[in-house]
């Protein structure tokens, strides 16, 4: 659901959710094509599906609502630093978290929270677009476009039933 109150780049990512990767050797062109849009920030451009996307799923949201992403924004953990600092109590839909994973980083856009987990959209998670929840233990930054103010706060979500938490989203 859509919120009046959600920034452009949110809004844009929504529009985005269940776009799947193709399984086996072909591939999602048009989910390449759209990584691609981004591809002077992301410092690799995709010829497939298969290798981590979520950070450039992340910039390509954000070059459509006009804001420059990070460099090398393919590279998860490189959003730390990107933006504001924007405190865990501060939250707001749209922020963009980072996490550590085994192997690595994942990055989405901040939806909601309940007392556990963010829940996050974002690329490359279970091979799509979706929202999951992710433990708020993982979290290592969360940041918001430079000189955009905040729409908002927390969200916090009442509903997990079905929705288990991610342990890793390549």
């Amino acid at each position: 659901m859509t919120k009046a109150s959600e920034p452009a780049w949110l809004v844009a990512a929504r529009a985005h959710i269940g776009v799947r990767e193709n399984p086996g050797p072909t591939h999602n062109n048009k989910l390449i094509a759209f990584l691609n849009t981004a591809s002077r920030f992301n410092g690799v451009l995709w010829r497939d599906d298969e290798m981590p996307w979520c950070g450039g799923f992340v910039a390509a949201v954000l070059v459509s609502a006009g804001i420059e992403p990070v460099k090398i924004a393919a590279r998860a953990k490189s959003w730390s630093t990107w933006g504001s600092n924007l405190r865990p109590e501060r939250l707001a839909p749209g922020a963009i978290l980072v996490f550590n994973r085994e192997g690595g980083g994942h990055v989405g856009f901040y939806v909601g929270e309940d007392a556990t987990t963010y829940h996050v959209l974002g690329g490359n998670q279970g091979n799509a677009v979706s929202i999951t929840r992710i433990a708020k233990s993982r979290l290592t930054a969360s940041r918001w476009p430079t000189g955009v103010p905040v729409l908002g706060g927390p969200v916090r979500m009442t509903s997990v039933a079905g929705r288990p938490v991610s342990t890793n989203e390549a």
